[in-house]
């Protein structure tokens, strides 16, 4: 997902780089922890939801366009397949989108991006599905 042109910056750098999927990341799950309309996606994780933060954060740094840690790990399962055993309709799907949107409006200062980022998250959500 690099949304550059040349001479532009990638989306990557327009996030912030790290630190702002870092910070994307962790206001993602913590929203998701509080929001009563996202208890179903909140129940398909663990307490700790740091492991999970850090996995986001560092597959959407491969994914927008940064380095690509996430992909190259040896043994690394697709992302699809990780989804693949959860019960994830609908309902999931805009739950989640809900999580994200609203983190993305709280930590992403680029409108513009987050106007990009937008179907690119309902894409790869609404892929998630498995019912």
């Amino acid at each position: 997902m690099s949304t550059a042109r040349h001479g532009e910056q990638s989306a990557f750098e327009r996030i912030g780089g790290r630190e702002g999927l870092n910070l994307l990341a962790t206001r993602f799950y913590a929203i998701m922890s509080t929001r009563p309309d996202a208890a179903g996606i909140r129940a398909m994780h663990k307490a700790d939801l740091g492991p999970i933060a850090e996995s986001l954060s560092e597959f959407l740094m491969g994914w927008i366009g940064g380095p690509r840690d996430w992909f190259m790990r040896e043994g690394r399962p697709c992302i699809m397949s990780l989804h693949r055993a959860l019960p994830i309709g609908t309902s999931e799907r805009d739950q989640w989108l809900a999580c994200m949107n609203q983190a993305m409006a709280e930590t992403v200062q680029d409108a513009d991006l987050r106007a990009e980022l937008e179907p690119a998250f309902f894409r790869i959500a609404d892929a998630m599905r498995s019912r």
